[in-house]
């Protein structure tokens, strides 16, 4: 799965927490998260830059899919056995990961639909599949108790070993300070999954609870609570996710893209922070020697083709010239796969508000259909609920794939 900014912080989060006091009988005392990209597409994510920059955490120190041996050698050099797996913000291994390494997942905490894919019995390790707005929200409570453990315990401990009150008061602005950071790190994704906690559908109990958690540690260090604002940090967060102009197309659709198997049917699906003809004209901008219609093809036909897809969505959110938030949906399938289109259409279509869209440079099923010679089904929606995202539309999909 190629982590959004809730994957991301979640990860890390789960991994700097467990291993502040890991289980006694736990498989290794420090956990590493592995970040599910090449290390140059966190490049392609201005909201993950700008919110390190928060958590004091540089891009060169973390791990992602380029710090693996190469596929070939993946399983050799890394052997199964000696790794365990946790899943944060999914719950099922996919892709060459999870055909080498499903069976060594041993936790996880998620709040996507279950795909019984995980152990009932995960031992040490934490089992949590919850509805909720952000998963970050979910890995900072299972783990609350071991945080203000662990904060409690440095601040006694450096009174403890104090020469002078000064150094009492070094020490636990120290700490104050850590905890702030991670605080932020946290508040990122969820203030962004739940819209700063104003999104009645996403936003959960656990989501509140926890931003009141979370920001009370902020406010405990007396540097950060002096200039400490979640509606301007909200806004920096999105403002930087947003930012993606500059992006070429290939990045765009790369930034926040995420990919599913069912039957062996590839389904891969891009989230983009702009209207769907945003993506049309910049398809245009980056091909002027072909018409509109003919760039936005190649280039969704290049996406497709190196990830060898089957079906292909593309789900867009922006605001209408009225300040009105919106859905935009794309679905492309090939002939192998037009019949579980169909069927999503027909059992998704009411309940998501599926209503047919015209975008010039973009072909519609009718278009489509003139050129049966290609194979090639496509259809743009206007999506009308607006409260299904994601994590809704891409099950739906998926059933239909069965």
């Amino acid at each position: 799965m190629k982590p959004d900014l809730d994957s991301f912080t979640s990860s890390i989060l789960y991994a700097y927490l467990r291993s502040l006091r890991p289980p006694r009988d736990a498989f290794t005392p420090l956990y590493i998260p592995l970040l599910n990209v090449p290390e140059a597409d966190i490049q392609l994510r201005p909201e993950f830059i700008k919110l390190f920059h928060h958590a004091n955490i540089s891009a060169s120190h973390l791990i992602t899919l380029d710090d693996l041996p190469p596929p070939s050698r993946l399983e050799d050099q890394l052997p199964p056995a000696n790794t365990q797996w946790i899943l944060v913000d999914h719950n099922s291994l996919q892709g060459s990961l999870g055909s080498i390494y499903s069976s060594r997942v041993h936790g996880v905490i998620d709040h996507h639909v279950e795909e019984h894919a995980v152990p009932e019995d995960t031992t040490s390790e934490p089992r949590v599949l919850e509805n909720s707005g952000s998963c970050s929200s979910l890995v900072v409570r299972t783990f609350q108790s071991t945080w203000d453990a662990v904060s409690s315990s440095s601040l006694s401990s450096g009174a403890a070993h104090a020469q002078s009150s000064d150094s009492v008061a070094d020490d636990s602005v120290v700490a104050q300070g850590w905890d702030a950071q991670v605080a932020k790190l946290a508040l990122g994704s969820i203030l962004e999954d739940t819209s700063n906690l104003t999104s009645e559908s996403k936003t959960m109990s656990v989501d509140r609870e926890m931003v009141r958690y979370l920001e009370a540690k902020i406010q405990a260090s007396a540097k950060d609570a002096r200039i400490w604002n979640r509606d301007k940090f909200y806004k920096e967060i999105t403002r930087a996710k947003k930012d993606i102009e500059e992006l070429p197309l290939d990045g765009i659709l790369r930034k926040d893209y995420k990919q599913w198997t069912e039957n062996e049917t590839k389904l891969g699906m891009s989230t983009v922070v702009k209207p769907l003809d945003f993506i049309a004209k910049k398809a245009a901008t980056e091909r002027p020697d072909a018409d509109k219609g003919e760039a936005f093809s190649a280039a969704i036909q290049n996406f497709v083709s190196d990830r060898d897809l089957s079906i292909y969505a593309i789900m867009s959110t922006s605001k209408t010239a009225e300040g009105q938030f919106q859905r935009q949906l794309f679905l492309q399938a090939t002939a192998a796969a037009i019949a579980a289109a169909d069927r999503f259409t027909q059992n998704a279509g009411a309940e998501l508000g599926l209503e047919d869209l015209t975008v010039e440079g973009i072909a519609d099923e009718k278009t489509a259909a003139q050129k049966a010679g290609k194979k090639l089904y496509q259809r743009v929606w206007q999506q009308k609920a607006i409260e299904r995202s994601r994590k809704q539309v891409a099950p739906m999909i998926r059933e239909a794939m069965k």
